[in-house]
């Protein structure tokens, strides 16, 4: 495949004109020319927090269920995700990783890179749209069975809870990166994390302590480490335009990451749903649980890029990182998320408004068509 008169943006390089050649599912060389261009060229975008889509949920995952999800994604611009779970048993936990990994090793060509488990070592305070009736501390025997599992690449835990610093490690030790999320936590709970390298926190600042001038808390403390990472629902409702801003201000494009943070009611009609056995109401595309709380989004990921560069301002490379690259490098998969030779080619193809013109994994194009 060849793809000429292109506007081609790298996270790192930047914007350049010219074509780009693939070849056995990688970009095999990239000719850089001014020229006038047609389109712009990508990495596809990654979303390592959604809970499920068009009616798939990982709560019940299946095969069926995970192709349903990569088929709406992919004409989302998505080009690899994390399915995630809420709170739930040891048993469900496991189950969910054990379908995953037969999916992933059944398939020579997937978007899915894995698992984050969200809860259920969470704070009870700060639940959020979680099942309180699964949220508890961890344990050895719980650590060591998710563990065990290569397909679980990030989870979402409270670092003020009992037993978080030991079983953090355990593992991190296996490669598993800790976000700090559903949390009441002081600034000297996550002090103690950072300094221990946990560096990212879930839907920021929803389910948070909130900032308070006195102790900043969690919420403070993701805007005072320059290097913590913040996954950010950009949908409008979960933060409003000049919270997105405000922390695009504070910490730059480098530091965030997009997320959807999507139920299984993403791309239907308004309704009631689940969500980890609580019944979810959608009215106007937005999901809350009977009692007000938000819980999910209905959000599409192309949607969250296009609300992030209307909220901010931000450039075209900076799209390309908070977008897929930052959450890459910040689960350490390589060969992902560049526009660069030798790299695997998962791409998006825009127009000049950034709407979606096609969708490229491995080379192939599975959503759209290019001209």
């Amino acid at each position: 495949m060849i793809l000429d008169s292109i506007l081609m943006v790298d996270p790192l390089e930047g914007e350049f004109t010219g074509s780009l050649e693939i070849e056995d599912g990688k970009i095999s060389r990239i000719s850089k020319r001014e020229r006038s261009w047609s389109f712009i060229v990508i990495p596809g975008f990654f979303d390592p927090h959604v809970h499920g889509s068009f009616g798939a949920d990982t709560m019940d995952l299946s095969k069926k269920s995970l192709e349903k999800m990569e088929e709406f994604f992919y004409a989302q611009g998505v080009t690899s995700f994390l399915p995630t779970t809420v709170s739930c048993s040891l048993e469900d936990m496991l189950k969910a990783l054990d379908v995953v990994e037969e999916y992933m090793n059944g398939r020579d060509v997937t978007s899915v890179l894995g698992v984050h488990l969200e809860g259920p070592y969470i704070s009870p305070e700060k639940v959020g749209a979680q099942n309180p009736e699964y949220v508890r501390e961890p344990s050895e025997k719980e650590i060591n069975a998710i563990s065990e599992n290569d397909v679980l690449r990030l989870i979402t835990m409270a670092p003020e809870i009992e037993g978080f610093s030991e079983y953090s490690k355990t593992l991190m030790n296996k490669g598993v990166v800790i976000s700090m999320g559903h949390s009441n936590a002081k600034f000297e709970h996550v002090k103690k994390a950072y300094d221990m390298g946990v560096k990212r926190i879930t839907h920021f600042p929803n389910a948070l302590r909130p900032l308070h001038h006195r102790e900043i808390g969690i919420t403070g403390a993701g805007l005072y480490f320059d290097d913590i990472v913040l996954e950010l629902i950009c949908d409008g409702v979960h933060l409003s335009p000049q919270m997105v801003k405000l922390v695009y201000k504070t910490k730059g494009a480098d530091r965030i990451i997009l997320i959807t943070d999507a139920i299984s009611a993403a791309g239907l009609k308004d309704g009631v749903y689940e969500l980890g056995g609580l019944r979810v109401f959608v009215e106007n595309g937005v999901a809350r649980l009977s009692n007000g709380s938000l819980a999910g989004s209905t959000l599409t990921f192309i949607n969250a890029v296009r609300n992030f560069r209307k909220f901010t301002g931000a450039s075209l490379k900076e799209l390309t990182r908070v977008s897929s690259y930052n959450a890459i490098s910040n689960l350490s998969i390589e060969n992902l998320g560049r526009i660069k030779e030798g790299y695997i080619a998962d791409l998006v193809v825009l127009d000049r408004d950034l709407n979606l013109i096609a969708t490229v994994k491995r080379g192939e194009v599975v959503y759209g068509k290019i001209s």
